[in-house]
């Protein structure tokens, strides 16, 4: 993604859960030919962003041996079990010092697309946050710029980014991405939707 006149952008994949409510890892359960978290690393590649990120905690050496993390740099959260928002804390400190944003992408959201993530960040402009604005709610990819860091380090809790969006109001630039917000995968109805859904992929 960079240029002379574009920042240095970070991916970064939270696939650190638990899974407690489908009762095995999410990040392994088949998708289109391999794995959901493969599929969303394979996303990730397709965006092009100059250093890939993925945050590891429950079953992490299972998911080491099944899925492909070529072109990764894992991150093992060993307080995954405190939430999202370990994850997050836990990855910024192997973030390129040359990276200026930083965009957060969920493991287990396979309808985002790398057309998502490149309308997030050429409607982000200089905007400090940037939130894509589905058709019907508001959500993942985020896009954060470094000077927003501080705040990612020492927010607490699976909802600890929303707070963040909620306290900086002021400073977040919604981006309109066409379709409804894609599903994340927390419960079994919701794998047999993303399964169902042929614009999954």
């Amino acid at each position: 993604m960079s240029s002379t006149a574009e920042p240095r952008v970070t991916g970064l994949v939270l696939a650190a859960g638990r899974s407690r409510r489908l009762g095995q890892p999410k990040q392994l359960l088949p998708y289109l030919g391999a794995t959901l978290l493969d599929h969303t690393l394979g996303v990730a590649r397709a965006c092009g962003f100059d250093q890939l990120l993925c945050v590891l905690g429950g079953a992490a050496g299972r998911v080491r041996e099944t899925v492909d993390l070529a072109g990764v740099e894992v991150v093992e959260n060993p307080d995954f079990g405190e939430g999202c928002s370990s994850s997050i804390a836990a990855a910024l400190g192997a973030v390129d010092p040359r990276s200026e944003v930083l965009v957060l992408m969920l493991g287990d959201q396979p309808g985002v697309t790398p057309v998502t993530v490149t309308a997030l960040l050429t409607g982000r402009g200089d905007a400090p946050l940037a939130v894509c604005r589905y058709e019907d709610a508001r959500g993942h990819p985020f896009a954060f710029a470094r000077t927003l860091f501080p705040d990612l380090a020492q927010l607490h809790g699976d909802k600890g980014v929303w707070k963040l969006l909620d306290r900086r109001g002021a400073d977040v630039v919604e981006v309109e991405i066409a379709g409804p917000l894609p599903l994340d995968v927390d419960t079994w109805d919701d794998y047999r939707a993303v399964l169902a859904d042929g614009n999954a992929a």
